[in-house]
Protein backbone atom coordinates (compact mmCIF):
# COMPACT_ATOMS: atom_id res chain seq x y z
CA UNK A 1 0.00 0.00 0.00
CA UNK A 2 1.33 3.42 -0.94
CA UNK A 3 2.36 5.63 1.94
CA UNK A 4 0.81 9.01 2.71
CA UNK A 5 0.07 11.57 5.44
CA UNK A 6 -2.98 12.65 7.44
CA UNK A 7 -5.55 15.21 6.18
CA UNK A 8 -5.00 16.78 2.76
CA UNK A 9 -7.39 16.34 -0.15
CA UNK A 10 -7.85 14.53 -3.44
CA UNK A 11 -8.21 17.00 -6.32
CA UNK A 12 -8.44 16.61 -10.11
CA UNK A 13 -5.07 16.13 -11.82
CA UNK A 14 -5.50 17.89 -15.17
CA UNK A 15 -2.14 16.45 -16.27
CA UNK A 16 -3.39 14.63 -19.38
CA UNK A 17 -2.45 17.45 -21.77
CA UNK A 18 1.28 17.24 -21.15
CA UNK A 19 2.31 14.19 -19.10
CA UNK A 20 3.25 12.18 -22.20
CA UNK A 21 4.86 15.07 -24.11
CA UNK A 22 8.69 15.02 -24.13
CA UNK A 23 10.68 18.14 -23.31
CA UNK A 24 11.12 20.47 -26.28
CA UNK A 25 13.33 23.47 -27.02
CA UNK A 26 11.91 26.95 -27.62
CA UNK A 27 13.11 29.56 -30.14
CA UNK A 28 15.54 31.99 -28.52
CA UNK A 29 13.89 34.96 -26.83
CA UNK A 30 14.83 38.43 -28.09
CA UNK A 31 15.53 39.52 -24.52
CA UNK A 32 16.15 38.14 -21.06
CA UNK A 33 14.84 39.96 -18.00
CA UNK A 34 16.85 38.48 -15.14
CA UNK A 35 15.92 39.47 -11.56
CA UNK A 36 18.96 39.86 -9.34
CA UNK A 37 17.09 38.16 -6.51
CA UNK A 38 15.50 34.79 -7.28
CA UNK A 39 15.95 33.26 -3.84
CA UNK A 40 15.11 33.52 -0.18
CA UNK A 41 17.78 35.62 1.48
CA UNK A 42 19.92 38.69 0.93
CA UNK A 43 19.65 40.51 -2.42
CA UNK A 44 22.53 40.45 -4.89
CA UNK A 45 24.56 43.44 -5.99
CA UNK A 46 24.88 43.78 -9.73
CA UNK A 47 28.23 43.05 -11.36
CA UNK A 48 27.51 44.30 -14.89
CA UNK A 49 26.75 47.67 -16.47
CA UNK A 50 24.49 48.97 -19.24
CA UNK A 51 26.14 48.46 -22.62
CA UNK A 52 28.33 45.62 -21.41
CA UNK A 53 28.67 42.45 -23.48
CA UNK A 54 27.95 39.30 -21.50
CA UNK A 55 28.60 35.66 -22.31
CA UNK A 56 26.48 32.58 -21.61
CA UNK A 57 27.15 31.40 -18.07
CA UNK A 58 28.47 34.78 -16.87
CA UNK A 59 27.57 35.89 -13.36
CA UNK A 60 25.39 39.02 -13.21
CA UNK A 61 24.96 39.53 -9.49
CA UNK A 62 26.01 38.10 -6.14
CA UNK A 63 26.07 38.81 -2.41
CA UNK A 64 28.59 38.22 0.35
CA UNK A 65 25.78 37.05 2.64
CA UNK A 66 25.65 33.34 3.52
CA UNK A 67 21.93 33.02 2.74
CA UNK A 68 21.91 34.16 -0.86
CA UNK A 69 22.50 32.78 -4.36
CA UNK A 70 24.16 34.43 -7.37
CA UNK A 71 22.41 34.80 -10.72
CA UNK A 72 23.84 34.23 -14.19
CA UNK A 73 22.81 34.62 -17.81
CA UNK A 74 22.25 31.52 -19.89
CA UNK A 75 22.62 33.40 -23.19
CA UNK A 76 25.14 35.86 -24.60
CA UNK A 77 24.12 39.39 -25.51
CA UNK A 78 24.32 43.04 -24.52
CA UNK A 79 23.00 44.60 -21.32
CA UNK A 80 20.34 47.09 -22.47
CA UNK A 81 18.90 48.14 -19.15
CA UNK A 82 19.25 47.70 -15.40
CA UNK A 83 16.29 48.75 -13.30
CA UNK A 84 13.16 47.82 -11.43
CA UNK A 85 10.73 45.49 -13.19
CA UNK A 86 7.59 43.68 -12.06
CA UNK A 87 8.26 40.01 -11.31
CA UNK A 88 5.96 37.00 -11.15
CA UNK A 89 4.77 37.74 -7.61
CA UNK A 90 3.85 41.32 -8.53
CA UNK A 91 6.83 42.67 -6.58
CA UNK A 92 9.26 45.11 -8.21
CA UNK A 93 12.82 43.75 -8.28
CA UNK A 94 16.05 45.05 -9.79
CA UNK A 95 16.56 43.25 -13.10
CA UNK A 96 19.26 43.02 -15.73
CA UNK A 97 17.72 43.24 -19.21
CA UNK A 98 19.81 41.63 -21.96
CA UNK A 99 19.36 41.91 -25.73
CA UNK A 100 20.05 38.33 -26.77
CA UNK A 101 22.47 37.59 -29.61
CA UNK A 102 20.50 35.94 -32.45
CA UNK A 103 23.33 33.43 -32.90
CA UNK A 104 24.74 31.77 -29.81
CA UNK A 105 28.17 30.18 -29.59
CA UNK A 106 28.15 26.63 -28.20
CA UNK A 107 29.21 26.31 -24.56
CA UNK A 108 30.76 23.13 -23.19
CA UNK A 109 30.87 21.99 -19.57
CA UNK A 110 33.48 19.20 -19.13
CA UNK A 111 32.43 16.66 -16.50
CA UNK A 112 34.56 15.70 -13.50
CA UNK A 113 34.52 12.71 -11.17
CA UNK A 114 32.73 13.09 -7.84
CA UNK A 115 35.31 10.94 -6.05
CA UNK A 116 37.98 13.62 -6.54
CA UNK A 117 35.96 16.42 -4.96
CA UNK A 118 36.04 17.39 -1.28
CA UNK A 119 32.98 18.40 0.72
CA UNK A 120 34.19 22.00 0.78
CA UNK A 121 34.56 22.04 -3.00
CA UNK A 122 31.07 20.59 -3.44
CA UNK A 123 29.50 23.28 -1.24
CA UNK A 124 31.45 26.03 -2.99
CA UNK A 125 30.38 24.86 -6.45
CA UNK A 126 26.71 24.59 -5.47
CA UNK A 127 26.85 28.16 -4.16
CA UNK A 128 28.78 29.54 -7.14
CA UNK A 129 26.28 28.01 -9.56
CA UNK A 130 23.37 29.77 -7.85
CA UNK A 131 21.44 26.57 -7.15
CA UNK A 132 18.19 27.07 -5.21
CA UNK A 133 15.17 24.91 -4.48
CA UNK A 134 13.42 24.51 -7.83
CA UNK A 135 10.16 23.22 -6.44
CA UNK A 136 9.17 26.83 -5.81
CA UNK A 137 10.65 27.73 -2.43
CA UNK A 138 13.95 28.93 -3.94
CA UNK A 139 15.94 28.48 -0.72
CA UNK A 140 19.70 28.52 -1.42
CA UNK A 141 20.79 24.88 -1.72
CA UNK A 142 24.32 25.35 -0.39
CA UNK A 143 22.78 26.51 2.91
CA UNK A 144 20.29 23.67 3.09
CA UNK A 145 22.94 20.97 2.57
CA UNK A 146 25.27 22.47 5.17
CA UNK A 147 23.22 22.10 8.39
CA UNK A 148 24.60 22.38 11.90
CA UNK A 149 23.20 18.97 12.95
CA UNK A 150 23.83 15.46 11.59
CA UNK A 151 21.69 14.33 8.64
CA UNK A 152 21.04 10.65 7.96
CA UNK A 153 18.40 10.90 5.20
CA UNK A 154 18.01 12.83 1.95
CA UNK A 155 14.54 12.79 0.39
CA UNK A 156 14.28 13.62 -3.30
CA UNK A 157 10.82 15.00 -3.99
CA UNK A 158 9.30 13.68 -7.21
CA UNK A 159 5.67 14.01 -6.12
CA UNK A 160 4.64 16.96 -8.28
CA UNK A 161 1.28 16.86 -6.53
CA UNK A 162 -0.16 20.10 -7.95
CA UNK A 163 -2.61 19.76 -10.84
CA UNK A 164 -1.48 20.53 -14.40
CA UNK A 165 2.29 20.42 -13.76
CA UNK A 166 4.34 17.65 -15.41
CA UNK A 167 7.83 19.18 -15.67
CA UNK A 168 9.30 17.04 -12.86
CA UNK A 169 7.59 13.93 -14.22
CA UNK A 170 9.23 14.42 -17.62
CA UNK A 171 12.56 15.21 -15.97
CA UNK A 172 12.50 11.89 -14.09
CA UNK A 173 11.77 10.05 -17.33
CA UNK A 174 14.27 11.87 -19.52
CA UNK A 175 17.09 12.77 -17.13
CA UNK A 176 16.95 10.04 -14.48
CA UNK A 177 20.70 9.44 -14.71
CA UNK A 178 21.44 13.12 -14.03
CA UNK A 179 19.07 13.14 -11.06
CA UNK A 180 20.82 10.04 -9.73
CA UNK A 181 24.19 11.80 -10.15
CA UNK A 182 22.80 14.67 -8.08
CA UNK A 183 21.60 12.19 -5.45
CA UNK A 184 25.13 10.85 -5.13
CA UNK A 185 26.47 14.39 -4.68
CA UNK A 186 23.88 15.20 -2.02
CA UNK A 187 24.59 11.97 -0.16
CA UNK A 188 28.32 12.68 -0.14
CA UNK A 189 28.07 16.29 0.99
CA UNK A 190 25.77 15.16 3.84
CA UNK A 191 28.19 12.53 5.12
CA UNK A 192 26.88 9.46 3.31
CA UNK A 193 23.19 9.95 4.10
CA UNK A 194 20.76 7.42 2.66
CA UNK A 195 18.58 8.63 -0.22
CA UNK A 196 14.82 8.14 -0.59
CA UNK A 197 12.99 9.04 -3.78
CA UNK A 198 9.37 9.92 -3.02
CA UNK A 199 7.14 9.65 -6.12
CA UNK A 200 3.34 9.59 -6.38
CA UNK A 201 1.77 6.46 -7.84
CA UNK A 202 0.24 8.31 -10.79
CA UNK A 203 3.78 8.50 -12.21
CA UNK A 204 4.21 4.75 -12.57
CA UNK A 205 6.58 5.07 -15.53
CA UNK A 206 8.87 7.37 -13.51
CA UNK A 207 8.81 4.92 -10.59
CA UNK A 208 9.77 2.12 -12.98
CA UNK A 209 12.56 4.19 -14.53
CA UNK A 210 14.07 5.23 -11.20
CA UNK A 211 13.69 1.74 -9.72
CA UNK A 212 15.79 0.33 -12.57
CA UNK A 213 18.47 2.97 -12.03
CA UNK A 214 18.60 2.30 -8.29
CA UNK A 215 19.03 -1.48 -8.54
CA UNK A 216 22.80 -1.25 -8.14
CA UNK A 217 22.87 1.78 -5.84
CA UNK A 218 23.57 1.16 -2.17
CA UNK A 219 21.67 3.20 0.38
CA UNK A 220 19.04 4.42 -2.10
CA UNK A 221 15.40 3.43 -2.47
CA UNK A 222 12.17 4.61 -4.04
CA UNK A 223 8.98 4.97 -1.98
CA UNK A 224 5.70 5.03 -3.94
CA UNK A 225 3.25 7.51 -2.43
CA UNK A 226 -0.52 7.87 -2.56
CA UNK A 227 -1.89 10.50 -4.91
CA UNK A 228 -3.06 13.27 -2.61
CA UNK A 229 -2.49 17.00 -2.26
CA UNK A 230 -0.13 18.30 -0.84
CA UNK A 231 1.89 15.06 -0.82
CA UNK A 232 4.99 16.93 -1.93
CA UNK A 233 4.95 19.44 0.92
CA UNK A 234 8.13 19.06 2.93
CA UNK A 235 6.80 17.99 6.32
CA UNK A 236 4.08 15.80 4.81
CA UNK A 237 6.63 14.10 2.55
CA UNK A 238 8.96 13.43 5.46
CA UNK A 239 6.18 11.78 7.45
CA UNK A 240 4.97 9.71 4.50
CA UNK A 241 8.42 8.36 3.61
CA UNK A 242 10.07 8.02 7.03
CA UNK A 243 7.34 8.26 9.69
CA UNK A 244 9.23 11.15 11.32
CA UNK A 245 7.32 14.20 12.55
CA UNK A 246 8.93 17.63 12.23
CA UNK A 247 7.89 19.64 15.30
CA UNK A 248 5.96 22.86 14.79
CA UNK A 249 8.32 25.74 14.09
CA UNK A 250 11.29 23.44 13.46
CA UNK A 251 13.20 22.55 10.30
CA UNK A 252 13.50 19.05 8.78
CA UNK A 253 17.14 18.96 9.88
CA UNK A 254 15.85 18.65 13.46
CA UNK A 255 14.78 15.08 12.60
CA UNK A 256 17.88 14.31 10.54
CA UNK A 257 16.36 14.95 7.10
CA UNK A 258 17.05 17.19 4.10
CA UNK A 259 14.48 17.41 1.29
CA UNK A 260 15.35 18.45 -2.26
CA UNK A 261 13.27 18.59 -5.42
CA UNK A 262 14.36 16.23 -8.23
CA UNK A 263 15.04 19.23 -10.50
CA UNK A 264 17.28 20.67 -7.80
CA UNK A 265 19.18 17.37 -7.70
CA UNK A 266 19.85 17.64 -11.42
CA UNK A 267 21.01 21.25 -10.98
CA UNK A 268 23.33 20.11 -8.18
CA UNK A 269 24.88 17.52 -10.48
CA UNK A 270 25.45 20.17 -13.16
CA UNK A 271 26.92 22.59 -10.63
CA UNK A 272 29.30 20.16 -8.96
CA UNK A 273 30.35 17.84 -11.78
CA UNK A 274 30.35 20.37 -14.65
CA UNK A 275 30.57 23.74 -12.86
CA UNK A 276 27.51 24.75 -14.89
CA UNK A 277 25.40 27.55 -13.36
CA UNK A 278 21.64 27.29 -13.00
CA UNK A 279 20.33 29.26 -15.98
CA UNK A 280 17.53 27.12 -17.37
CA UNK A 281 14.73 24.85 -16.27
CA UNK A 282 11.81 22.80 -17.63
CA UNK A 283 8.47 24.62 -17.60
CA UNK A 284 5.05 23.08 -18.22
CA UNK A 285 2.86 25.29 -20.41
CA UNK A 286 -0.70 23.99 -20.21
CA UNK A 287 -4.33 24.77 -19.52
CA UNK A 288 -7.50 24.75 -21.64
CA UNK A 289 -6.63 28.07 -23.31
CA UNK A 290 -3.06 27.10 -24.31
CA UNK A 291 -2.64 26.47 -28.05
CA UNK A 292 0.63 24.58 -27.69
CA UNK A 293 0.67 22.76 -24.37
CA UNK A 294 3.88 20.95 -23.54
CA UNK A 295 7.04 20.75 -21.43
CA UNK A 296 9.66 23.22 -22.58
CA UNK A 297 13.27 23.95 -21.70
CA UNK A 298 13.30 27.63 -20.81
CA UNK A 299 16.14 30.06 -20.08
CA UNK A 300 15.78 31.88 -16.76
CA UNK A 301 14.72 35.44 -17.54
CA UNK A 302 12.52 34.54 -20.53
CA UNK A 303 9.32 36.65 -20.50
CA UNK A 304 6.10 34.69 -20.06
CA UNK A 305 4.75 36.43 -23.17
CA UNK A 306 7.54 34.93 -25.33
CA UNK A 307 6.81 31.39 -24.14
CA UNK A 308 3.10 31.72 -24.90
CA UNK A 309 3.71 33.32 -28.31
CA UNK A 310 6.42 30.82 -29.30
CA UNK A 311 4.06 27.90 -28.64
CA UNK A 312 1.18 29.21 -30.74
CA UNK A 313 -0.41 31.71 -28.39
CA UNK A 314 -3.86 31.19 -26.91
CA UNK A 315 -6.64 29.30 -28.69
CA UNK A 316 -9.30 31.07 -26.65
CA UNK A 317 -9.50 33.86 -24.12
CA UNK A 318 -7.75 33.12 -20.85
CA UNK A 319 -9.46 34.30 -17.69
CA UNK A 320 -6.16 33.95 -15.84
CA UNK A 321 -2.52 33.28 -16.66
CA UNK A 322 -0.95 31.66 -13.61
CA UNK A 323 2.76 31.02 -13.13
CA UNK A 324 3.39 28.00 -10.91
CA UNK A 325 0.69 25.54 -9.89
CA UNK A 326 -3.01 26.40 -9.63
CA UNK A 327 -2.95 25.99 -5.84
CA UNK A 328 0.19 27.95 -4.98
CA UNK A 329 1.03 29.93 -8.11
CA UNK A 330 0.63 33.61 -8.94
CA UNK A 331 -1.91 35.12 -11.36
CA UNK A 332 -0.20 37.51 -13.76
CA UNK A 333 -1.19 41.07 -14.57
CA UNK A 334 1.86 41.68 -16.79
CA UNK A 335 3.03 38.91 -19.13
CA UNK A 336 6.42 40.56 -19.61
CA UNK A 337 7.33 39.18 -16.18
CA UNK A 338 10.18 36.66 -16.53
CA UNK A 339 10.47 32.99 -15.63
CA UNK A 340 12.78 32.49 -12.64
CA UNK A 341 14.56 29.48 -11.16
CA UNK A 342 11.52 28.32 -9.19
CA UNK A 343 8.94 28.65 -11.99
CA UNK A 344 7.58 25.21 -12.88
CA UNK A 345 4.48 26.04 -14.87
CA UNK A 346 2.52 28.55 -16.93
CA UNK A 347 -1.22 27.88 -16.88
CA UNK A 348 -3.65 29.45 -19.35
CA UNK A 349 -6.97 29.00 -17.56
CA UNK A 350 -10.46 29.68 -18.89
CA UNK A 351 -13.36 31.10 -16.91
CA UNK A 352 -14.99 27.67 -16.71
CA UNK A 353 -12.11 26.22 -14.70
CA UNK A 354 -11.16 29.31 -12.72
CA UNK A 355 -12.59 29.88 -9.27
CA UNK A 356 -13.22 33.62 -9.20
CA UNK A 357 -13.03 35.40 -5.85
CA UNK A 358 -14.00 38.98 -6.63
CA UNK A 359 -16.72 38.65 -3.97
CA UNK A 360 -16.75 36.47 -0.91
CA UNK A 361 -18.91 35.90 2.15
CA UNK A 362 -18.21 35.91 5.88
CA UNK A 363 -16.97 32.63 7.34
CA UNK A 364 -19.91 30.21 7.71
CA UNK A 365 -18.09 28.06 10.33
CA UNK A 366 -18.46 24.88 8.28
CA UNK A 367 -15.03 23.64 9.36
CA UNK A 368 -14.01 22.25 5.95
CA UNK A 369 -10.72 24.16 6.02
CA UNK A 370 -9.91 22.70 9.45
CA UNK A 371 -10.83 19.19 8.30
CA UNK A 372 -8.43 19.22 5.35
CA UNK A 373 -5.55 21.37 6.63
CA UNK A 374 -2.36 19.26 6.41
CA UNK A 375 -0.76 21.35 9.18
CA UNK A 376 -3.75 20.83 11.54
CA UNK A 377 -4.31 24.58 11.83
CA UNK A 378 -7.54 26.54 12.15
CA UNK A 379 -7.57 28.53 8.90
CA UNK A 380 -11.07 29.83 9.70
CA UNK A 381 -9.82 31.77 12.74
CA UNK A 382 -6.67 32.91 10.95
CA UNK A 383 -8.86 34.35 8.18
CA UNK A 384 -11.37 35.96 10.51
CA UNK A 385 -8.73 37.75 12.57
CA UNK A 386 -6.61 38.75 9.57
CA UNK A 387 -9.65 40.22 7.84
CA UNK A 388 -10.30 42.36 10.91
CA UNK A 389 -6.69 43.55 11.04
CA UNK A 390 -5.94 41.56 14.19
CA UNK A 391 -2.80 40.02 12.74
CA UNK A 392 -1.45 39.36 16.22
CA UNK A 393 -4.34 36.98 16.89
CA UNK A 394 -4.05 35.45 13.40
CA UNK A 395 -0.45 34.59 14.22
CA UNK A 396 -1.51 33.14 17.58
CA UNK A 397 -3.74 30.76 15.62
CA UNK A 398 -0.79 29.67 13.50
CA UNK A 399 -0.56 31.95 10.45
CA UNK A 400 3.24 31.71 10.52
CA UNK A 401 3.08 27.90 10.36
CA UNK A 402 0.94 27.88 7.20
CA UNK A 403 2.92 26.97 4.05
CA UNK A 404 0.16 28.32 1.79
CA UNK A 405 -0.88 25.08 0.08
CA UNK A 406 -4.26 26.64 -0.79
CA UNK A 407 -6.52 23.79 0.37
CA UNK A 408 -8.48 26.07 2.70
CA UNK A 409 -9.36 28.41 -0.17
CA UNK A 410 -10.16 25.46 -2.46
CA UNK A 411 -12.73 23.93 -0.11
CA UNK A 412 -14.23 27.15 1.26
CA UNK A 413 -17.94 27.44 0.28
CA UNK A 414 -17.84 31.17 1.06
CA UNK A 415 -15.04 31.68 -1.51
CA UNK A 416 -12.88 33.43 1.08
CA UNK A 417 -9.35 34.39 -0.07
CA UNK A 418 -7.67 32.46 2.71
CA UNK A 419 -4.12 32.66 1.37
CA UNK A 420 -4.40 36.42 0.99
CA UNK A 421 -5.37 36.59 4.65
CA UNK A 422 -2.41 34.43 5.69
CA UNK A 423 0.05 36.45 3.64
CA UNK A 424 -1.28 39.71 5.07
CA UNK A 425 -0.68 38.49 8.61
CA UNK A 426 2.80 37.27 7.73
CA UNK A 427 3.68 40.65 6.19
CA UNK A 428 2.37 42.45 9.27
CA UNK A 429 4.93 40.59 11.38
CA UNK A 430 7.92 41.86 9.38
Amino acid sequence: MAKTFAAGIEIPHYKEQTEELPVRELPLPHELIIPLRQHIGAPNRRLVSVGERVKAGQILGQSDAFVSAPVHTGLSGTVREIGMRQTLTGVQEECVVIDVDPVQEPVSWPEESLEELSRETILERIKNAGVVGMGGAAFPTHVKVNPTVPIDTVILNGCECEPFLTCDHRLMLEAGEEILAGARVLSKVLGGARVIFGVEENKADAIEKLSALLEKEKGMEIVPLAVKYPQGAEKQLIYATTGRVVPTGKLPSEVGVVVQNVATAQAVADAVLKQKPLTERIVTLTGPAAAGPGNYRVHVGTPVSHIIAATGGLKEEAAKIVVGGPMTGWAQSDLSAPVVKGSGGILALTAEITLTREEYLPCVRCGKCVEHCPMFLYPNYIGIYSERGRHDLAREWGAANCFECGICAYVCPAKRPMIDFVRASKRAAT
